[in-house]
């Protein structure tokens, strides 16, 4: 059962559509009604990609890196939304700090108080 916080593979499509391939997302939480969708944020390993200030980067060395399963220094877009079923959630990698998903949340109402 996705939990929020848990890192999980999910098989996101490119922005243009195209086919996509199994990528890691932040489960950010499940969406309010009667389906059993999620919203999640892709992790990539392109931290050059990074939105300063609104992307969370997450790398070796911090207290919750191991526990993440990621395997390089990573960067959670806040930014690249999506809302996914969790019959398409591949399963649990790892899971990010409580704090962390926080700052995450609150980079996401930031962002999106001020569009």
């Amino acid at each position: 059962m996705p939990t929020a916080g848990h890192i999980a593979y999910v098989q996101l499509p490119n922005t243009d559509l195209s086919q996509g391939k199994n990528r890691p997302v932040l489960i950010i939480g499940k969406c309010p009604g009667k389906f059993d969708d999620w919203l999640i944020c892709p992790v990539s390993s392109r931290q050059y990609q990074a939105t300063p200030g609104v992307d969370e980067l997450v790398n070796p060395g911090e207290a919750d890196y191991t526990a993440t399963g990621l395997v390089v220094p990573s960067v959670i877009r806040v930014c690249r939304l999506a809302v996914v079923e969790s019959s398409l959630l591949i399963g649990a990698i790892g899971v990010v700090d409580p704090a962390r998903l926080a700052r995450v949340k609150a980079s996401l109402i930031n962002w999106i108080s001020n569009l």
